[in-house]
């Protein structure tokens, strides 16, 4: 951070568990004030209970009233941050000849159309204190593909360039925007695999393990950080070897 005496928030969606709740915890550390966000109560409150200097609160990244009213809380009971990560996503899988409108419209108005509501309103300030960290969470099929998630893997891409055209926009005012893309990281999801498809899973990884939530935060902590400042517009894989690019 510029100046340690100032206090700057971070929000963070999707921060409940996994990648989200572990950028939460290493920005915390890092010195920022977190707000992290959850679609629940009781999610938001698992947020705050695991954090020491910072808060859960409830948020539809897909509902353009809900970000405006959680944009009016902030200003009211804090300020709006300087710091956003874009981590809230979904997936709503199927091939596409079978794929109905909700599971694509879905997918693209929370992976997406949410990087234009939360991004819109921050920019303000963030110029204003010529200085801002934006961080947007694709994935490594944004870049690979995969059957049967062409919804996901259309987001992802557009993220990334999203990314890029945002960064050009803002560049030459000390706001930076970048993209990081995880590969396979462990998660509720990848626990349920059995021994085979772990092995097949990890033949593919020159690494040859699975990442973690806390391999994705320190990217994201690096990429907040002075030590970045002339890092933009950059997508960071962060996927052991599984692609290169």
């Amino acid at each position: 951070m510029a100046d340690d005496a100032v206090t700057r928030y971070a929000l963070i969606t999707g921060a409940t568990r996994g990648i989200g709740n572990a950028i939460a915890k290493r920005l915390e550390k890092s010195g920022f004030f977190v707000i992290g966000t959850a679609t629940s109560e009781e999610g938001a409150s698992r947020i705050s209970d695991s954090l020491t200097s910072g808060v859960g609160v409830t948020l539809r990244v897909d509902d353009d009233d809900s970000v405006t009213a959680l944009m009016d809380r902030l200003k009211a009971e804090y300020e709006l941050p300087v710091v956003l990560v874009n981590n809230a996503g979904v997936t709503r899988d199927n091939l596409l000849m079978r794929m109905k409108a909700e599971e694509w419209n879905s997918v693209i108005e929370t992976n997406v159309t949410s990087l234009y509501r939360l991004c819109k309103p921050l920019m303000r300030p963030m110029l204003k204190a010529r200085w801002g960290r934006i961080v947007n969470i694709s994935s490594v099929v944004g870049r690979m593909g995969n059957p049967g998630q062409t919804n996901y893997v259309a987001s992802k891409a557009a993220i990334e360039g999203f990314t890029r055209s945002l960064a050009l926009e803002v560049g030459n005012r000390g706001v930076t925007v970048n993209a990081v893309a995880p590969g396979f990281i462990e998660t509720d999801m990848t626990d349920e695999l059995n021994d085979d498809q772990r092995e097949q899973m990890l033949s593919r990884v020159a690494a040859g393990r699975m990442g973690t939530a806390e391999d994705i935060a320190a990217t994201v902590d690096f990429l907040v950080s002075e030590g970045a400042s002339y890092i933009t517009g950059a997508t960071i894989p962060v996927n052991g070897g599984l692609y290169m690019s």
